[in-house]
């Protein structure tokens, strides 16, 4: 699909796909004339990606992730690797959340 139907489908601008490919987050393969051809699975890469965004990865982490899924599955302990660091990260964000809401819920019984 081109870029304006694969715009629609996954819910994001044109140019906001075209920075994207600026900062190498996305690959669309090319047709003979030069045009953006996505797929299925660049769908769902932009799902990973708004969802790594959505869960406050910064545009570096998801940059290092993107290189490294494009250099191939030889990388997939390194990519892990890059996961488990960010659910660490969520994991001591949550139990200082915790703490916090329990302060509160002694204070309003």
């Amino acid at each position: 699909m081109k870029i304006k139907e694969f715009s629609q489908k996954c819910g994001l601008s044109m140019d906001t796909l075209r920075y994207y490919e600026k900062e190498n987050l996305l690959r669309p393969n090319r047709d003979i004339n030069g045009y953006r051809i996505y797929g299925e699975r660049d769908i769902d890469w932009v799902g990973f990606i708004l969802r790594l965004k959505e869960i406050g990865a910064s545009i570096s982490q998801i940059k290092k992730y993107a290189e490294l899924r494009y250099l191939g599955e030889h990388t997939v302990r390194q990519r892990y690797e890059l996961l488990l660091e960010h659910q660490q990260k969520l994991a001591e964000h949550q139990a200082y959340l915790e703490k916090k809401l329990k302060i509160y819920q002694k204070i309003m019984d």
